[in-house]
């Protein structure tokens, strides 16, 4: 199965790998006085075919900051991630099931964990309807192994079939269309999102795909040639588990791999695709696509999916479909079979038997990012439900873990967060009135979305039951392929989440020019309604403030107040937002880690973000505290403890693969280097730990870097 969720240009605050990752949280004014008890309940609630209890020992505990936690032998002033965090991540080292250990994956765990209660409920209930009996039949026939094993590869064998049959590349380019219009695409990924240029219109997308490693550079990397001899060995072995000899398993294992390395060397890497968003808009018709591609129709393509003609759609990177067209009549149409059982096998090796999914996990986590071992059964089979049906188990999910006063305490500090950006934007000294004018519109427009979505998505229509693992993640996968494609060319729904409550996670999306926080980050370390504003400021809102950022950071600063993509910029504002923006760029290149250089352009979106939404959180939490005395919390200043709570919001331990993996494909730096980037270019932060000039966390005003 090729279960994919797409967040076409979004920014998310943490990395996302397949499963999401950070934050939001609560007003000065309701904070600290609010009572808990309803932040986080634990009665049985009702759905549309049982109650649901959850079992509150079942959950991981809360990793809330600690004054205990800090490491008083390390100087703040020198190692502030050090003094903060270094005692905590001593004591809670990498499970052997995770590549990462933090704040992050550690309330990702007790969401999961909430998750599994519902899904084992909803599967007991063989009555159920609804979205209760999907996320019931998903979660019951993902749990018998005993079925899954004995049915071997036998799930995917009349695919199989279907390209042994394949004699010609005008049917391996029919194959792909037939693929397609069942959600599975394998040269190139689909999705529908706004027009960058009419954003209240949805335009379908297609982007370059095909590779079974993660980045181009995988393949052309003299640095990275163990990685790509390593995924070789992984493509014989899949091959044999779907009965290919020993010898022709590695004699095809050869030949996929010259294959994907043709395709890497016309392939963008994630490098380039992350600094210019405008390299996935090229809006062509379906007669100049078909010119650009003349081995593989367009036309054909939206005629088997089911949909009307589009008068155009979005086919950036040309040189890569053209290269793809190429191949279809020049690569032996027996190295194409190879290829497509393959990446059949690959992709659905998850969801078959064990020899499979114990295969997919020795190379893509053991091997690529030094997980040791499996996650549960229980831990895959939720992963599963959450590419493909997580709006459905996000239904129950809030009923149980998210509270109406928590959206309430929500909405008020994104406000207040709001108003402290605005200031900021109107107080910019490098900025002209004509720009400044078209920020401030921006501005205007935001629109939060907190929570939940305020109308759940219909699944009437879709078909599951108790018989199939398999044929119930086929089922699904086609209804969400046709649900997807019902909105080409239909007006763009703003209410619509490109994401589920419960993610741990936030992110901005330029072409609706919102900002979203799912529920499952409204608690602790984040937001915690029994800490101080200090410390609620620090983390939820400064994480309220990277996402309004987002709107103004290199990429998300060339869509105007609609979401159109435009320049809204004078020729000298541009120049001066480039300048400073560079110096960003150079500050985080200067960080290293296992004998590697952080990419600062890479990751030049996210550290805008954190530098602005630190500073605006900051001025928020001096205003909500303004006229206060100093309550001197656990003998720490109000400015420490809004500090130390950025800082554990970014403690994460992670495996050495895992860390060089993120090196070459997260658009975020690694954490160690979020705790200290944004504080060192602040002076409110040398003035809060009494650092002077010269020390390591606090760069002079030469080089110091101030945006937003």
């Amino acid at each position: 199965m090729r279960m994919k969720h797409h967040l076409p240009r979004e920014y998310c605050l943490g990395f996302v790998p397949k499963r999401l990752v950070l934050a939001l949280a609560v007003s000065a004014a309701v904070s600290a006085q609010a009572a808990n008890s309803s932040q986080f309940p634990s009665a049985g609630i009702s759905s549309n075919a049982g109650t649901y209890t959850i079992d509150q020992t079942r959950l991981l505990p809360f990793n809330a900051f600690k004054v205990g936690d800090l490491d008083k032998s390390i100087d703040a002033c020198h190692d502030f991630a050090g003094y903060a965090n270094a005692r905590f991540l001593a004591a809670h080292p990498v499970p052997s099931d995770r590549t990462s250990w933090g704040s992050f994956d550690m309330l990702e765990e007790r969401s999961r964990q909430t998750q599994q209660q519902l899904a084992e409920q909803a599967a007991v209930n063989k009555s159920a309807k609804g979205v209760d009996k999907l996320i019931g039949d998903l979660y019951a026939t993902g749990m018998d192994v005993a079925r899954i094993n004995a049915a071997g590869h036998t799930p995917i064998k009349a695919e199989l079939d279907a390209i042994s049959r394949l004699s010609n590349k005008e049917q391996v380019a029919e194959y792909i269309r037939v693929e397609a219009a069942k959600g599975r695409g394998t040269l190139f990924d689909f999705w529908v999102a706004p027009d960058f240029r009419a954003p209240g219109t949805n335009m379908a997308y297609v982007a370059q795909a095909g590779l079974g490693l993660h980045d181009k550079t995988y393949y052309t990397a003299a640095n990275r040639k163990n990685v790509l001899a390593a995924h070789e060995v992984y493509v014989a072995n899949i091959l044999k588990l779907i009965g290919v000899s020993g010898a022709d398993a590695a004699r095809q294992a050869a030949d996929i791999v010259a294959l994907e390395k043709r395709l890497a060397h016309v392939s963008l890497s994630t490098e380039e695709v992350a600094r210019d968003w405008e390299l996935e808009y090229n809006p062509v018709t379906l007669a100049e696509a078909d010119r650009l591609t003349p081995n593989f129709s367009w036309t054909k393509f939206f005629q088997s999916q089911g949909v009307a003609a589009p008068d155009k759609f979005s086919l950036p990177m040309p040189g890569f479909h053209q290269e793809v067209s190429r191949m279809l009549a020049e690569v032996p149409i027996s190295v194409w079979q190879s290829y497509l059982k393959y990446h059949a096998a690959s992709a659905a090796a998850p969801h078959l038997s064990d020899a499979f999914v114990q295969e997919h996990f020795r190379f893509y986590s053991k091997a690529l990012r030094g997980q040791e071992e499996k996650e549960t059964r229980a831990m895959h089979v939720l992963t599963t439900i959450n590419s493909g049906a997580a709006e459905a188990l996000g239904q129950l999910y809030v009923k149980v873990a998210f509270s109406p006063e928590a959206k309430m305490r929500m909405e008020a500090l994104v406000a207040n967060i709001g108003k402290a950006l605005k200031t900021r934007i109107e107080d910019l000294d490098w900025m002209s009135p004509e720009t400044k004018k078209k920020a401030l519109e921006k501005w205007t427009s935001f629109e939060p979305k907190i929570g939940y979505p305020d109308k759940w998505r219909s699944w009437d229509g879709l078909r599951t039951g108790r018989d199939s693992y398999y044929d119930n993640l086929q089922a699904l996968q086609k209804f969400n392929h046709k649900w997807t494609l019902g909105k080409i060319g239909k007006p763009v729904e703003r209410n619509e989440w490109d994401t589920w409550p419960q993610v741990v996670n936030a992110y901005y999306r330029a072409a609706r020019n919102d900002i979203v926080f799912p529920a499952a980050i409204l608690q602790p370390p984040f937001f915690d309604p029994n800490a101080d504003d200090a410390t609620n400021y620090g983390g939820i809102g400064a994480v309220i403030g990277h996402e309004m950022t987002h709107g103004y950071d290199d990429q998300g600063a060339r869509f105007d107040a609609t979401g159109k993509f435009e320049n809204w910029w004078t020729p000298a504002d541009a120049q001066a937002f480039a300048q400073r923006t560079g110096q960003l760029v150079k500050q985080f290149s200067g960080y290293k880690t296992l004998g590697e250089n952080v990419n600062g352009k890479l990751t030049l979106d996210e550290n805008i973000a954190d530098l602005g939404g630190l500073a605006t959180a900051y001025d928020a939490m001096k205003a909500a505290t303004a006229g206060k005395p100093d309550p001197m919390t656990g003998g720490l200043t109000n400015d420490q403890r809004f500090f130390l709570s950025w800082a554990t919001v970014w403690r994460r331990n992670m495996k050495d693969d895992e860390a060089r993996l993120r090196l070459s494909t997260d658009t975020h730096a690694p954490a160690q280097f979020r705790v200290i980037g944004a504080p060192s270019n602040m002076p409110a932060f040398a003035a809060a730990f009494n650092c002077k000039p010269g020390d390591r966390m606090v760069i002079g005003d030469a080089d110091r870097v101030d945006i937003w």
